[in-house]
C-alpha cells in the first residue's frame, strides 16, 4: 500500500512538472520551468547539507551568466548570486534563532576590519547622491562577504573543504577556458577576439585574466607539491597547463604583471624577509614614484607600442600612456576619480555611483577615443581609487588596511604553521591574493561574483588557518576531522 502511494505521488509530481513547463512554454515562451528540480535540490541541500550547498554555489560561479532587466535597473548572475543570497538568508535566519556564532572569529582583527569596511559603506550609502544605487551596492557586498567569509571560515574547520573549495572553482573555470579557447581558435587567436570570446561566462578578458591569475599559484603548488599523490599531481599539472594557455591567450596584461609580482613576493616570503621591511620598501617605491612622477610620465609618453596579437609588442604596450586606448582611458577614469574625491573628500559620492557621476569630471585632454560624454562605460578601473571617489579617503583606507591585513596573516600563517601541507596552501592562497591586489590597481571586480567569491573565500581560508590550525594540538585535531567519515 505504501509503495502504491509513493508511485502515485511520483506520477502526480511528474505530471505537475510537465504541466508547469507546458504552461510556461505556451504562455511565456520560456524554459525556466526546467530549473525547478535544480531549485528543489538546492533547497534540500540548504537545509540538510549546508556545507555542500556552499561548495555547490562556488562550483556554479565560473559558469553563471549575467541577466539584466532595464525596467527595474537590475542585474544579477544566474544561478550563482541567487544561491549566494540563499546562503546569506539561511545564515541570518540561524543567527536570529540560535543567537550565537563563533566568538573567536568575531574577535579576529580581520573580521573587525571587514565590519569597519562594511560600516563605512553603510554610512556613505546614507550620505550618497544616489541612495538606492548605494544600498543595492551594500546588499550585494553582504551576499558576497557573509557566505564567503563568515560562513566559509566555519566550513574550513574541516581541512578537506579547503581543497574542495579550490577545485569547486577550478573545474568549472577549466570548462570556461576550454569554451573560450575553442571560440578563440576559430578566430585565429587574435588580440581583438581575445576581448570577448569568454562571454557569457566572463564579461571581458580582464575579469577572466584576473580569475586565472588568482588560482594559478594554487595550481602550481598542487602540481609540484610532494604532499600529494602522483595522481593528484598529474591532474593538477593538466589543469595548470589549461590555465597557462588560457592566461597567455587572455591578452590580459594586468594578469601577467600580477603573476610577475607574485613571483617576487614568493621569493620574499621563502627567504623570510620580515613583513615590516616589505612595507618600508613598498613605501619607498611609492614615494620615489611621486617624487619623480613628471620624469617617469615623460619617459612613458615616448612609448608608442599599442595592444597587439604580437605578444612582445602587447607586453611593451603596458607602459604606453600616449596612444594605447585602454591605458589612456584608464588614466582618464583615475583622474576623474581623483577630481570627484576632491569635491567630496569625506563621504564621497556614494558606493556604486562612480559610473553615473564621473562624466562631468572628464577633461578634454584626458579623454581617449573610447571615452563617452555620458560616462556610461563602467567603473573607475581601480579597487583603490573607486572607493576613494565613492566613499572618500576612509573608503580607500579601509580597503588598503584589509589588503595589508590579508597579506600579513597569509605570511604569518605560512611562517608559523608546522604542517607542511597547510603551510604550502597558506603560501599559495597568499600569492593568489597578491595577484588580485596588484590587478586591483588597474581594474576592480569585487562587485562581481566571478572574483568576489574566490577573493573573500581565500581570505576565509587564511583566517581559518590562523584561528583553528594555530598549534600542533589544533592542527592534529583538524587533521583527524578531515580524515574521518563525513
Amino acid at each position: 500500500m505504501l509503495e502504491k502511494k509513493n508511485i502515485a505521488w511520483l506520477y502526480f509530481l511528474a505530471a505537475l512538472f510537465i504541466a508547469i513547463n507546458v504552461y510556461l512554454v505556451a504562455t511565456r515562451d520560456t524554459l525556466f520551468g526546467l530549473a525547478i528540480p535544480i531549485a528543489v535540490l538546492a533547497i534540500l541541500l540548504f537545509f540538510f547539507a549546508f556545507d555542500k550547498a556552499v561548495l555547490l554555489t562556488v562550483f556554479t560561479i565560473p559558469l553563471s551568466i549575467d541577466i539584466s532587466d532595464a525596467r527595474f535597473d537590475l542585474g544579477i548572475s544566474i544561478p550563482g548570486e541567487i544561491l549566494l543570497i540563499g546562503i546569506m538568508l539561511v545564515f541570518i535566519g540561524k543567527l536570529i534563532f540560535e543567537r550565537k556564532f563563533d566568538g573567536k572569529l568575531m574577535r579576529h582583527p580581520m573580521t573587525i576590519i571587514i565590519l569597519i569596511y562594511l560600516s563605512w559603506i553603510l554610512i556613505t550609502a546614507i550620505t550618497s547622491v544616489r541612495p538606492v544605487v548605494s544600498f543595492k551596492f551594500l546588499v550585494a557586498r553582504l551576499w558576497f562577504i557573509i557566505p564567503m567569509y563568515f560562513v566559509a571560515t566555519q566550513l574550513m574547520k574541516n581541512p578537506k573543504n579547503v581543497q574542495r573549495f579550490l577545485w569547486c572553482y577550478i573545474v568549472p573555470l577549466i570548462i570556461a577556458c576550454i569554451y573560450t579557447l575553442l571560440r578563440h581558435a576559430s578566430r585565429g587567436f587574435t588580440q581583438q577576439a581575445g576581448h570577448w570570446v569568454m562571454y557569457p561566462f566572463y564579461n571581458d578578458h580582464t575579469a577572466y585574466g584576473a580569475a586565472l591569475a588568482l588560482f594559478f599559484p594554487a595550481l602550481i603548488g598542487l602540481a609540484f607539491s610532494k604532499q600529494y599523490s602522483k595522481k593528484q599531481r598529474f591532474i593538477s599539472l593538466l589543469a595548470t597547463g589549461f590555465i597557462t594557455i588560457a592566461l597567455v591567450f587572455s591578452y590580459c596584461r594586468a594578469a601577467w604583471v600580477s603573476l610577475a609580482v607574485a613571483l617576487g613576493v614568493y621569493f620574499l616570503i621563502v627567504l623570510k624577509i620580515k613583513f615590516r621591511y616589505i612595507l618600508i620598501v613598498t613605501a619607498i617605491l611609492v614615494g620615489t614614484f611621486f617624487a619623480f612622477q613628471h620624469q617617469i610620465v615623460y619617459s612613458l609618453e615616448k612609448n608608442q607600442d599599442d595592444s597587439s596579437s604580437d605578444f612582445s609588442q602587447h607586453l611593451r604596450s603596458i607602459t604606453n600612456i600616449s596612444t594605447d586606448a585602454s591605458n589612456v582611458e584608464r588614466l582618464n577614469r583615475w583622474s576623474s576619480a581623483i577630481r570627484m574625491y576632491k569635491e567630496k573628500p569625506v563621504f564621497g559620492w556614494g558606493p556604486g555611483t562612480y559610473q553615473f557621476e564621473y562624466a562631468p569630471f572628464q577633461t578634454t585632454e584626458s579623454k581617449s577615443v573610447v571615452s563617452t560624454n555620458h560616462g556610461d562605460l563602467g567603473n573607475a578601473h581601480s579597487e583603490y581609487l573607486g572607493p576613494l571617489a565613492e566613499s572618500g579617503l576612509m573608503g580607500m583606507l579601509t580597503f588598503i588596511t584589509l589588503t595589508i591585513c590579508a597579506i600579513y596573516y597569509g605570511i604569518k600563517v605560512y611562517q608559523r604553521q608546522k604542517n607542511k601541507k597547510f603551510k604550502q596552501i597558506a603560501l599559495w592562497i597568499t600569492l593568489g591574493l597578491v595577484t588580485y591586489f596588484i590587478h586591483g590597481i588597474l581594474n576592480n571586480f569585487l562587485d562581481t561574483d566571478k572574483l568576489a567569491v574566490p577573493f573573500w573565500g581565500f581570505i576565509a581560508i587564511l583566517i581559518a588557518f590562523d584561528l583553528y590550525y594555530r598549534n600542533d594540538e589544533e592542527t592534529e585535531t583538524v587533521e583527524k576531522i578531515g580524515s574521518g567519515n563525513e
